[in-house]
């Protein structure tokens, strides 16, 4: 796997960056179960990706627990970079 700098931040990450978009969906954009995305994740930590895009709303935050979920299975939470956005309100109150 090729690797770069991210900026500044002396961080080498991958070229490539695997997306949780559809990890533990029901809608059509992907339903990725929990089982098939803990492959999925192995598959890309052995090839050497590092970088994991999540987001808020993504599934309602769902992607997110999924994938930290299968980092701290797997022990393989310090080899796991998590690149992350904020949009939209995820519920009802002021700071949801």
């Amino acid at each position: 796997m090729e690797y770069r700098y991210l900026g500044r931040s002396g961080l080498k990450v991958s070229v490539l960056t695997m997306g949780t978009m559809t990890f533990g969906g029901s809608q059509k954009i992907g339903n990725t179960s929990p089982a098939d995305a803990a492959r999925q994740v192995d598959l890309c930590l052995e090839a050497g990706i590092n970088l994991y895009d999540t987001a808020n709303v993504y599934n309602a935050g769902v992607s997110e627990e999924i994938l930290g979920d299968i980092l701290k299975e797997n022990g393989r939470r310090e080899k796991a970079l998590i690149a992350t956005k904020v949009r939209f309100k995820m519920g009802d109150g002021p700071n949801d």
